[in-house]
C-alpha cells in the first residue's frame, strides 16, 4: 500500500515528459512546415524562372547550334541564374564567365594533354590559379574549377574540343538575358528595409520622450542601442540600390526608373545621416536627465517635442514604403510639412532649454531635422529654411 503512491508519482512523471516531449516536436514540426512553407511560397516564381532558363539553354544550343546533349548550356545556366529571389547582374555575369573560363581552360588542357587522371589534377590546380588571379571571390574560384574538371573527366563531346565552352556561353547568355528583362520592382528591397529603419528611429524618438517624462535615462539607452543596431540594415540598403541601378542601367526595360533610383539612393545617404545624429541625440538626453539639467516645464515640452517628431517621421517612413511614385510624392509632402512643422519649434528658449546640457540638446536637434527633411527630396536650403533663427 505504501508504495502505490510512488508507483503513481513515476507513472504522472513519464506522462508529463512524453506531454511535454511531445509539446516541444509538435512545436518544432509546425515551425519547421510554417518555415518551409513560406520559403516554398517566395520561390514560386524563381524556381520557374530557373526551370525555364535552363531548358531554353539546353533548347537553343541543341536545336539552333546543333550541339548533341548540350548539357553545360543547362548547367551553365543554372549556376549563373542561381537560386536567388532577384539576381544580380553582376553576380550572374561573374558566375557566367568563370563557368565559361573553367570549362576553356579544360578543353585546351584536353586538347593539349589528352584525358585522364593526372590531367584532371592538372587542370583543376590551373582553374584555381587562375580564378585567383582574376578575381578574388571564393564563388567564381568554384565555379571554373568545377567545370573544368567535368570537361576533362567526362567523354568528349562529338562536336569538336570547344563545343562545351560555346554551350556554357549560351547558357551564361540566356542567364543574363533572364536577369536582365525579368520583371521585378527595382525599389521594392530599398523601400522595405527604409520602412524598417524608420520604424526603428521612431522608436527612438518614443523612447527618448518616455525618457524624459519618466526620469529614466535608461529608456533612452535603449533608445540608442536600437539605432547602433541600424549600421547593417544601411549597409544592405546601400548595397539593394547600388544593384538596382545597376540592373537599370544595363536592362532596356528599366532604364526609365533610375532617376526614382537615383532619389531612394539619396533618401538613404539622409537616413544614414539622420540615424547617426539620433544616436548622438539619445546620448545626450541620457545626459540631461542624469544630470538633471531640465526643469519639469523644459521636460514635458522636449518629450512633446519627441513625441511631434515621432509622429512626422512615422509618417516618412510609410511614405518612403508607398509603390506607386505619384501616391509616395504626396505623402511626402505631407511627411515634409509634419517634419517642418517640429523643425521650427527647435528654439532652446520655446523648448525650455535654459541650462547648458539642455541647449546643446535642442541644437544636436536641428541638424538631424534637417537631413529627415532632405530625406523627403527637398534640398538643403530649403530644409535649413524650416528652422528658426537663433
Amino acid at each position: 500500500m505504501e508504495q502505490q503512491p510512488a508507483s503513481g508519482s513515476s507513472w504522472t512523471r513519464t506522462v508529463t515528459k512524453a506531454r511535454q516531449w511531445w509539446a516541444r516536436t509538435w512545436s518544432f514540426a509546425t515551425r519547421r512546415s510554417r518555415s518551409g512553407a513560406s520559403r516554398v511560397t517566395s520561390a514560386l516564381v524563381p524556381a520557374a524562372v530557373t526551370a525555364l532558363c535552363a531548358v531554353l539553354a539546353y533548347v537553343f544550343a541543341e536545336l539552333v547550334l546543333g550541339h548533341e546533349d548540350p548539357l553545360f548550356a543547362a548547367t551553365a545556366a543554372l549556376i549563373a541564374l542561381g537560386f536567388n529571389r532577384d539576381p544580380k547582374v553582376r553576380k550572374v555575369l561573374e558566375v557566367a564567365i568563370g563557368c565559361t573560363l573553367g570549362i576553356l581552360i579544360g578543353d585546351l588542357m584536353q586538347a593539349v594533354l589528352g584525358q585522364g587522371y593526372w590531367q584532371a589534377v592538372l587542370v583543376v590546380y590551373t582553374s584555381i590559379l587562375v580564378a585567383r588571379f582574376i578575381d578574388s571571390g571564393a564563388t567564381f574560384t568554384l565555379q571554373m574549377s568545377l567545370q573544368s574538371v567535368l570537361v576533362v573527366l567526362l567523354p568528349a563531346a562529338e562536336g569538336g574540343p570547344f563545343t562545351r565552352s560555346q554551350d556554357a556561353i549560351v547558357g551564361g547568355f540566356i542567364a543574363l538575358l533572364v536577369t536582365l528583362l525579368m520583371p521585378k520592382n527595382l525599389r521594392k528591397e530599398a523601400a522595405t528595409g527604409l520602412r524598417d529603419l524608420y520604424v526603428t528611429l521612431t522608436g527612438a524618438l518614443r523612447d527618448c520622450s518616455e525618457a524624459l517624462r519618466s526620469h529614466e535615462s535608461r529608456t533612452a539607452w535603449m533608445g540608442l542601442v536600437a539605432c547602433r543596431g541600424t549600421q547593417t540594415a544601411v549597409e544592405n540598403l546601400r548595397k539593394d540600390v547600388k544593384n538596382a541601378r545597376e540592373l537599370a542601367t544595363f536592362s532596356p526595360t528599366k532604364r526609365h526608373a533610375r532617376p526614382e533610383l537615383d532619389e531612394t539612393a539619396h533618401t538613404v545617404e539622409m537616413s544614414d545621416l539622420a540615424v547617426r545624429s539620433m544616436r548622438v541625440v539619445a546620448r545626450r538626453v541620457i545626459s540631461v536627465i542624469d544630470n538633471g539639467a531640465l526643469d519639469d516645464e523644459g521636460t514635458g515640452l522636449l518629450a512633446d517635442w519627441f513625441d511631434e517628431a515621432a509622429d512626422a517621421v512615422g509618417i516618412l517612413g510609410r511614405s518612403l514604403g508607398e509603390p506607386a511614385a505619384a501616391g509616395r510624392h504626396k505623402s511626402l509632402s505631407v511627411a515634409r510639412g509634419a517634419l517642418g512643422g517640429a523643425a521650427a519649434r527647435l528654439d532652446p528658449a520655446e523648448l525650455g532649454a535654459t541650462t547648458l546640457h539642455a541647449e546643446a540638446l535642442v541644437m544636436l536637434l536641428r541638424p538631424m531635422m534637417v537631413d529627415l527633411i532632405e530625406a523627403t527630396g527637398s534640398s538643403h536650403d530649403e530644409a535649413v529654411g524650416y528652422l528658426p533663427r537663433l
